[in-house]
């Protein structure tokens, strides 16, 4: 199970470093949002994964889950929404100023205008 939720996390880092490294707002905002699930699937594994165990303390129980974790992750969707949404808007007030979307806005040396 460790192995699996790792493998998943790794994955979900990969790529979105990946499109994170694109010249293209949308890729951009696809490799943050997958950036943000990698850190809560961490967030949410740091409290041990266990099946069937309640989050709380109760009497006569001995396996229970850490709720501090979940917190955090409930916290950090919220978060991570937030500045989805933000961003969103900011690459669609560049591109409708622009007539173009890419993130690096270098002059090309042939020409002197944006790529």
């Amino acid at each position: 199970m460790e192995l699996l939720v790792a493998s998943a996390i790794g994955i979900l880092t990969a790529g979105g470093l990946y499109l994170v490294l694109r010249l293209r707002t949308f890729p951009v905002i696809l490799g943050v949002s997958l950036l943000t699930y990698a850190v809560n699937v961490f967030l949410f594994a740091s409290g041990r994964l266990t099946v069937g165990a309640p989050p709380i303390l109760q009497d006569g129980v001995t396996n229970y889950a850490d709720p501090v974790p979940q917190a955090l992750v409930l916290t950090a969707i919220v978060i991570s929404f937030g500045m989805t949404a933000v961003v969103v808007m900011i690459s669609l007030g560049a591109f409708l100023g622009s007539d173009d979307d890419h993130v690096d806005d270098q002059p090309d040396e042939t020409t002197g205008t944006p790529s």
